[in-house]
């Protein structure tokens, strides 16, 4: 009760009348009871949130954020009500109040793709500490409060420490110049919309001033495009067609089947006029691409890398030109194909780039591209290193060198699981990735989609092709062959089309088709899918699972030699979901099965009766499927599996002539096998 006195009591209790010994004799002091107690009781009220750090009724022990929350809350305590005294040579100053967007003044100036930035921070109507400092102070402290001087603190809002320390993470010092790439132009942009003052050169405006302006667009759909887009669909196409106007990458990363080589195809229309794009796939979906472009864009002309000429080729390439070529390809012509630069550079299953050290990813950030785009429905399969591998093709720069990201994201994430990391590294990537799920886009979806997957045979596998079709077609002209052998014929290059070892087991020629389902599967399964695999060999069938057996992809197996009883617990085993493949044979699983635990079926290879090949697929598209269910057909391109899709479309009656227990239908007459292989019959 008496400034100087080393004499407490407790608010409102005891005597109302003191004598204390002061300036060498005794005072007497009179107490107010009743206005102590009020002043006790409105500091209890403000501190009542630190009731975690309260030991006894009069002691609270605090950590530094929880003694900064103590002041704080003294300070709103009425004026003159609470007095504070210090441990000689200690003392912490009340915060200075909070640090919002409006006490933030930012400047910009931009210099090639970096922006360097610069500016500081407003407290008390002063400033007190510049954006490089803010920004080190946001990303060292753990809490609300970051240190202004050597014993003063002020609280940052929840609102803007989120947007610092999501910039904090992006920047990198140079000379004591604070540089952020230029992609991350829309973080500055939130901070203007959110009351931060923001000062920038010409460059860096007109550059904010096309992500503004670009936020407005709403691109119309090329009426070249020869496809109704869905709702998604279009939205997707335009959200890519925004990023690409004012020159940020993008990552489609919708799942397997919702069709992100359509709203691609829609993006390359609307670019075409300006230049010539450069499209990598996989060897096994090259022709896939070729095919869907043709079939929704064929006004864009498609080339390819040739064994020759290939300088020519790239060199020659204009406005409407699509280059189309494999990573294989990219790799080994990389100082050709980054010589220029290309309008739009699209990278399909762009997995294929996420190791950051081979030459397949190092020749794709090689490339020099107004407008970079992937594609891949599992973005992350393994790591989260394959993340800094994409984004350094889309938006070079944006997740800084690796050892950085490393250092920021990978060992906070994957080793201490911290939510903080975590929920920042989601807020600096997510304006630049766009994903859908089946499930999101339910309603849009028929309930069954179907696509085929064209196979380019290797050269090997189609010389042996060839000879088995030629020679065929010459004892045909010959009349030395029955309509029976002809059929036999057909037998024999149905399996060529799958695996020459089909034809010959001693044959050491590797299957095209295998190939291209061990990747479907492995980027099936990546996305957490499962799958019913068929086929009407099950000598095809055992060399798929031989495949997976030694890729370590677990899968069950059926075919018509396994008992009823067994087939039932094959089919509870693949229901409890712990197996992703179900490798069934066409005749043994086309009826009688409720297998509703997948969602994609694989046709291997094509059934005479598309019928059949439907109750097949219906095994997982049933009553109690809760699922959209996709169907894949692998289709060896220029064979008679080609040929088989096309009496599906022309010759209805097929469906009808099948013979019931045989490979081929009844009614298949001579000419209709010579269409088969290859050559018109006569008259």
């Amino acid at each position: 009760p008496l400034p100087g006195v080393e004499f407490a009591c407790r608010p409102g209790e005891g005597r109302e009348s003191l004598f204390l010994p002061a300036r060498g004799g005794q005072v007497q002091v009179l107490r107010d009871l009743k206005l102590e107690s009020q002043h006790y009781e409105a500091a209890l009220s403000e501190l009542s949130g630190l009731g975690s750090c309260l030991e006894g009724r009069d002691l609270w022990r605090c950590g530094l954020e929880d003694c900064l929350d103590f002041l704080g809350a003294l300070q709103r305590c009425p004026a003159g009500s609470v007095q504070a005294e210090w441990p000689a040579g200690g003392r912490i100053s009340r915060p200075r109040g909070i640090v919002s967007f409006d006490s933030l003044k930012v400047s910009a100036e931009r210099a090639g793709a970096w922006l360097q930035v610069g500016g500081g921070v407003e407290v008390d109507g002063r400033s007190l500490m510049s954006v490089s400092k803010l920004l080190e102070a946001v990303r060292a402290s753990k809490g609300r409060y970051v240190r202004l001087t050597e014993d003063s603190y002020a609280e940052v809002s929840e609102a803007l420490r989120k947007r610092l320390r999501a910039l904090s993470l992006l920047a990198r010092d140079r000379g004591g110049k604070i540089e952020v790439p230029a992609v991350t132009a829309p973080f500055l942009q939130d901070l203007r919309q959110e009351g931060a003052g923001l000062e920038l050169d010409r460059a860096a405006d007109t550059l904010l001033s096309r992500v503004e302006e670009a936020s407005r667009l709403y691109p119309k759909i090329p009426p070249e495009l020869r496809a109704d887009l869905r709702d998604y669909q279009a939205e997707g196409y335009r959200w890519m067609s925004r990023l690409a106007a004012w020159g940020a990458g993008a990552c489609l990363a919708d799942d397997m089947g919702l069709g992100k080589t359509v709203q691609a195809v829609a993006l390359l229309l609307s670019r075409a006029r300006e230049g010539a794009a450069l499209v990598v796939t996989p060897a096994s979906v090259l022709y896939n691409w070729k095919n869907e472009l043709g079939r929704f864009a064929p006004g864009l002309r498609c080339a390819m890398l040739g064994p020759s000429d290939r300088e020519k080729t790239v060199r020659e390439l204009g406005p409407g030109d699509v280059l189309l070529t494999t990573y294989g390809l990219l790799a080994g012509e990389s100082e050709l194909l980054s010589k220029r630069t290309w309008r739009t550079a699209v990278l399909d299953e762009a997995h294929m780039i996420r190791n950051r050290g081979t030459r397949t990813s190092q020749a794709a950030r090689s490339l020099s591209a107004d407008f970079r785009l992937i594609l891949t429905g599992t973005p992350v399969q393994n790591n989260l290193s394959e993340i800094w591998s994409l984004f350094e093709f889309i938006n070079p720069g944006l997740l800084g060198s690796f050892e950085a990201f490393t250092e920021r994201f990978i060992t906070p994430i994957e080793v201490r699981s911290d939510p903080g990391a975590r929920q920042t590294l989601r807020q600096i990537i997510s304006p630049f990735v766009l994903r859908r799920t089946k499930a999101s886009v339910l309603e849009e979806l028929p309930q069954k989609t179907e696509i085929t997957l064209p196979v380019e045979l290797s050269a090997q596998e189609r010389a042996l092709y060839e000879k088995i079709r030629s020679e065929a077609l010459i004892r045909a002209e010959e009349k030395e062959t029955s309509t029976v052998d002809l059929l036999a014929t057909l037998m024999k290059l149905r399996q060529a089309a799958c695996s020459p070892r089909l034809v010959d087991p001693s044959l050491a020629i590797p299957s095209s088709k295998e190939e291209a389902f061990m990747g479907l599967a492995r980027s099936l399964i990546a996305a957490g899918h499962r799958a019913l695999v068929f086929s009407q060999f099950t000598s095809h069938l055992a060399l798929i699972r031989g495949a997976l057996d030694q890729a370590g992809i677990p899968c069950l197996y059926m075919d018509g030699s396994v008992r009823a009883a067994d087939r039932a617990s094959l089919a509870a085993e693949f229901q409890k979901g712990l197996t992703p493949l179900f490798l069934i044979s066409l005749k043994a699983g086309g009826t009688g099965l409720n297998l509703t635990a997948a969602d994609y079926v694989i046709h291997l290879d094509p059934w005479w009766n598309p019928s059949v090949e439907d109750q097949a697929s219906d095994r997982a598209f049933r009553i109690g499927q809760t699922l959209p269910v996709t169907v894949y057909r692998l289709i060896a391109k220029d064979t008679v599996e080609e040929r088989i899709l096309e009496l599906h479309r022309t010759k209805k009656q097929l469906s009808d002539a099948l013979l019931e227990g045989t490979d081929a239908p009844k009614s298949l007459s001579r000419e209709d096998i010579l269409r088969l292989l290859g050559q018109p019959a006569e008259g």
